[in-house]
């Protein structure tokens, strides 16, 4: 129904640009035929103006201003060889739709590092119902003795928190409460704009139907946080475990959250830069063959994030606290002890943490790798600087990761490892967005060689 409303409103408004292109045509096409009454000396005139005007251009003067034209700038004459913009309306709602959605995968990069701290200070199975709207918080002490004795009736309190203070209750459950209505804020924060820009008519059928897309997912997101969290209201299996949230659940609901953040980021993106930056044919071909590396370790870092996260849903991070051996030794005795063999993968905390530990590793090598081999390639400076960042990133989230594994995952180094994960995706992202391949029109216009500058 949404995406149907959405396709009617975008074709209505391309009829009317349409209707207006048509008039303004005719309006040109009668003012030219009025024109043939002129008297031939005003022509004359009107000729002789013009043939002065370019007589006083310095030569190739249009080339070298085409030239100088930013990349963003230069596309905004909708080139008739490939290049398809997102926005239309001109470099003022190009701006705007990027600033929307910069802003909006801002938020979801924060709701990314509040679900952290929620999970981490052991908050997430503090409320024990769901709304998809939400509503207010309890505002009397009889309304917080009420979602107090709700709590009281689930297994974590129960086994883990028995005793509890009504003042410790309220800690966590604002922690998850503050949770859920930042993401409902974010359903807001998009869905007001978009609205907005679709009336304005700034959004073009291609994008609308992205959004749409990443909306829907964003409403998905919200059910799939009550499905994990629900599945941690069940009694454990065994009398001995803790309470906790399946960590496939967990899995998915990280994952979406990390799908839904490249989306909007690769859009804007794509909104505020059309096309990549370069200065040269060589320039190209060095960014094609970034290209070929980029994406394969971006490809191995989304894995490893995946697998971080099984080791949140497992709390493998608080076992083996050592580094580089696991404990007394490399590799663990039990990482194949469930059955069938597939679940060590995903339930067995040592597998879960030697996957993960391996992968981290594997994924600092390969971008380091792609830094070494890329060295002497002749490439865009941004390009050479982004990748520079990249690797300097994922040492540093290796290096929290150590840290938070032998400080036993403090909530400071356990948000900041979560954070470091999706700063480390941002620069990959951002770095295949750049390395892409740019327009025909572009690449026609475009020297053999950069300009030493």
């Amino acid at each position: 129904m949404f995406q149907r409303r959405l396709l009617s409103s975008i074709l209505k408004r391309n009829k009317e640009l349409k209707s207006i292109f048509n008039n303004n045509k005719y309006r040109e096409s009668s003012n030219l035929s009025k024109s043939f009454g002129f008297s031939s000396s005003t022509i004359i005139k009107r000729n002789s103006f013009y043939n002065s005007y370019h007589k006083s251009l310095p030569q190739n003067h249009f080339v070298s201003q085409w030239r100088n034209v930013s990349t963003v700038a230069s596309v905004g004459t909708k080139s008739q060889e490939g290049l398809k913009l997102l926005v239309v309306g001109g470099p003022r709602a190009q701006k705007l739709v990027g600033i929307w959605l910069f802003g909006s995968a801002a938020w979801v990069f924060s709701m990314v590092v509040l679900g952290g701290i929620t999970r981490l200070t052991r908050s997430g199975l503090s409320m024990t119902d769901w709304k998809f709207t939400g509503g207010l918080p309890p505002l009397t002490d009889e309304e917080w003795l009420q979602e107090f004795e709700k709590y009281k009736q689930s297994p974590e309190y129960k086994r883990v928190n028995k005793g509890m203070s009504v003042e410790d209750f309220k800690f966590i459950y604002w922690m998850e409460y503050a949770h859920r209505m930042w993401g409902r804020g974010l359903g807001l924060i998009f869905a007001l704009p978009f609205s907005y820009f679709l009336r304005k008519g700034y959004i073009t059928l291609r994008l609308g139907m992205k959004l749409s897309t990443l909306f829907a997912l964003g409403a998905g997101q919200g059910l799939i946080g009550w499905w994990m969290v629900k599945s941690g209201l069940e009694e454990p299996p065994s009398e001995y475990a803790q309470p906790r949230v399946s960590p496939y659940r967990l899995a998915a609901h990280l994952t979406s959250a990390f799908a839904i953040y490249t989306g909007l980021f690769w859009t804007a993106l794509s909104v505020v830069m059309p096309e990549p930056p370069t200065e040269s044919v060589a320039w190209v071909r060095g960014a094609a063959k970034v290209k070929r590396l980029a994406l394969p370790v971006s490809i191995l870092a989304g894995i490893t994030a995946v697998s971080g996260a099984f080791v949140a849903g497992n709390d493998a991070g608080r076992a083996y606290n050592t580094f580089p051996k696991m404990g007394d030794t490399w590799i663990p005795d039990n990482i194949f002890e469930l059955e069938p063999l597939i679940r060590n993968f995903f339930e067995n905390t040592a597998t879960v943490q030697l996957d993960h530990r391996v992968l981290a590793t594997t994924t600092l090598l390969a971008i380091s790798a792609l830094w070494w081999s890329t060295r002497k390639v002749d490439i865009h400076p941004a390009i050479r600087s982004l990748i520079g960042s990249t690797v300097g990133m994922a040492a540093l989230q290796v290096t929290l990761g150590i840290s938070t594994l032998l400080s036993y995952v403090p909530v400071s180094l356990g948000t900041a490892h979560q954070a470091g994960a999706l700063t480390l995706m941002t620069l990959l992202i951002l770095l295949n967005h750049t390395v892409r391949k740019p327009s025909m029109a572009l690449l026609k216009s475009l020297p053999q060689v950069a300009k030493a500058t």
